[in-house]
């Protein structure tokens, strides 16, 4: 057990606080403690991540996984604040099946700016189908996004991936939102073909999306 500093201060104060704005940890337990280790390290404070979701599946997954994952980099037990806002994936379905991308970006618009006013610094969405209406959201939008494919790219670039398979959902696989950020970075992509892509997508929507 190393040497311990204690702060009772609440952590709204902390950010207000020129002795201790510099220093973070658990952010929903207070008093919280830090070893000297972190008291030596001038670290950034975590952004607040707003997740846009559409099934609830991969939004439990993706905040599960940021939860699991930022304790590597950031200290036991530690992650950034994360808010998330919903509507019920019938509404998303209509607009998909449809066609209407313009109405799914609406739903994605009014995630995000209910996350904006509650403090969520830059947007993730954990859906890549309705990826295909970012460039309609990202326009309007109150904070900044992440795009599901660009990560994905810059990790395939990063392991030297050269060419990736591709599944999803039937309106993701006949859509360029992987083959066209791919492309960028000089990656190809295989994607499932005919009767391949609608048992993939039945499979996604009768069991993955139903926690099955």
């Amino acid at each position: 057990m190393g040497w311990k500093y204690q702060c009772n201060l609440p952590y709204n104060q902390i950010l207000s606080s020129k002795k201790h704005r510099s220093i973070y940890s658990t952010l929903l337990v207070e008093p919280f403690y830090l070893t000297v280790k972190d008291l030596k390290k001038d670290r950034p404070l975590p952004k607040h991540i707003g997740i846009v979701a559409c099934s609830a599946e991969g939004a439990a997954l993706c905040y599960r996984t940021l939860c699991a994952e930022a304790p590597v980099k950031m200290g036991t037990h530690t992650h950034p604040e994360v808010s998330m806002h919903t509507y019920p994936l019938s509404d998303y379905m209509i607009h998909i099946r449809s066609g209407n991308w313009a109405q799914v970006a609406e739903l994605m618009l009014s995630s995000v700016q209910k996350l904006a006013t509650i403090g969520a610094e830059f947007a993730v969405c954990p859906d890549n189908t309705i990826h295909q209406a970012f460039d309609l959201v990202t326009e309007k939008s109150p904070i900044p996004w992440l795009h599901i494919a660009e990560i994905v790219a810059q990790e395939a670039k990063n392991r030297g991936f050269q060419n990736l398979a591709l599944t999803g959902t039937k309106y993701l696989m006949t859509s360029f939102v992987y083959p066209n950020i791919l492309e960028k970075s000089n990656i190809s992509c295989q994607i499932p073909k005919g009767d391949k892509q609608e048992k993939i997508n039945t499979i996604i929507f009768e069991e993955l999306v139903n926690g099955i």
